[in-house]
């Protein structure tokens, strides 16, 4: 799942950029949604907390009450994988931009050549978000892109005889075997029961008397079995 996080004052400007998301997403086959917003506003800034998959920012560089160059500091204060492009009609802003050290794809001038230019930089982006440790499922005519960082284990479901991948904003069930998703993984996954595998890097606390896994978002489960727990660090 791609998100798609759009800020502009104007509406004409968002509905314009939403529209070129759209196209580009749909073309290339890509499950995506897009949160759009006219002010760098509370819900905004929740956007900027919740952890959800491959976040690219379309950012409006003047609202009526901040500056997107503002914004992106407080984005990669928390978040450095993410996307981030700047949308603006203010050419002069550049070098400030460029001073601030913000890791931004591009900067886009509304009014030279923007829908082209847009295009462009939404290629990059995919490049890159699929770049920084993910794994690309194709699941029938679903294609999803997940970061590896993101997943706390894998599972199966016996009833549906899918492989369940848990992250921390989803239960993806797919049509593969766990063996070829594990194949797509790296040495972070271990296993702790015959039908789990779990990120170790997302660990937070190990019962083996209870057997029961803790995770650092606070999500449990109780797949910890004699033959693997012995294996198994915290």
């Amino acid at each position: 799942m791609i998100n798609v996080i759009i800020c502009d004052d104007n509406a004409k400007d968002r509905e314009n950029a939403k529209k070129i998301v759209n196209n580009f997403m749909k073309k290339n086959k890509k499950e995506y949604e897009t949160h759009i917003f006219e002010d760098y506003n509370k819900d905004f800034y929740n956007i900027i907390d919740r952890k959800m998959p491959s976040k690219i920012y379309l950012l409006d560089i003047e609202t009526p009450t901040k500056s997107g160059i503002d914004v992106a500091r407080a984005i990669r204060e928390k978040d450095v994988d993410s996307v981030i492009i700047f949308l603006t009609v203010h050419e002069e802003l550049g070098h400030t931009i460029l001073k601030n050290d913000l890791l931004f794809l591009s900067f886009i001038n509304k009014f030279d050549d923007y829908e082209n230019r847009l295009y462009k930089s939404l290629v990059k982006s995919l490049d890159i978000l699929n770049k920084k440790n993910a794994i690309k499922i194709f699941d029938g005519n679903v294609i999803y892109t997940i970061n590896v960082k993101d997943i706390l284990y894998i599972t199966k479901d016996s009833f549906e005889r899918k492989t369940i991948i848990k992250t921390d904003y989803a239960e993806i069930k797919v049509r593969k075997t766990m063996n070829e998703i594990i194949g797509m993984l790296n040495y972070r996954f271990k296993q702790t029961h015959r039908a789990c595998f779990v990120n170790e890097e997302r660990l937070f606390k190990i019962d083996k008397s209870k057997r029961i896994i803790t995770f650092d978002n606070n999500d449990t489960i109780d797949l910890l079995s004699d033959k693997y727990k012995g294996s198994i660090l915290c």
